[in-house]
């Protein structure tokens, strides 16, 4: 049982009737992200379950070429970064970046960009789970970048490929009186 510290899609901790517990849960099945980033020092593979992020490393902003499907949609965004989140992370650093909260069987993937200069204002996109993503770094050895798939970190990165991996299936427990929908809406009204 994951505890945590402070996590918004977490059950509050007890062991008192646990075996009933699970038995009453209800499920919400998740699939991670596949992040495949490129660095000089080769190809590095990870799964998140919340999000793949793409940071600056130094003080100059980080500049991105970005591809969907194929398909570049973005020649440069300059900016400290983006992130590409599950259903389940955009409660995550994705909401701290101020992207949208997206209910778990959405079929969604929130890009989420972190402190854009330009294009301005440009606030990211909702993108198909089935969508594959591909960012470039432009001037890499100028302006490096680190790709981080939850706690793998790779830096230096110079392109990172990312899919929502559907071979994958995790199943999340959640108390009924904890009902997860209700979290998500909830959270979307505080003040």
């Amino acid at each position: 049982m994951n505890r945590g510290s402070v996590g918004f899609l977490m059950n509050n901790y007890s062991e008192d009737d646990l075996p009933e517990r699970l038995a009453a849960a209800q499920e919400a099945h998740l699939h991670p992200l596949r992040m495949r980033a490129h660095s000089a020092a080769g190809t590095h593979a990870a799964l998140a379950i919340n999000e793949v992020s793409l940071l600056r490393e130094t003080r100059q902003a980080a500049k991105l070429r970005i591809f969907v499907d194929g398909k570049e949609r973005l020649a440069e965004l300059i900016c400290d970064g983006i992130l590409i989140s599950t259903p389940a992370g955009s409660t995550a650093y994705n909401l701290s970046a101020h992207g949208p909260i997206v209910p778990l069987d959405a079929r969604l993937l929130p890009l989420t960009p972190i402190s854009a200069f330009r294009p301005r204002r440009w606030r990211g996109a909702l993108l198909p789970s089935t969508a594959r993503v591909v960012f470039e770094v432009i001037e890499p050895d100028k302006r490096p970048v680190s790709a981080t798939a939850d706690y793998t970190e790779v830096r230096d990165v110079r392109r990172v490929e990312v899919r929502e991996d559907r071979s994958i299936t995790m199943t999340m427990l959640f108390d009924p009186q904890h009902s997860l929908s209700e979290r998500i809406i909830a959270e979307q009204f505080t003040t």
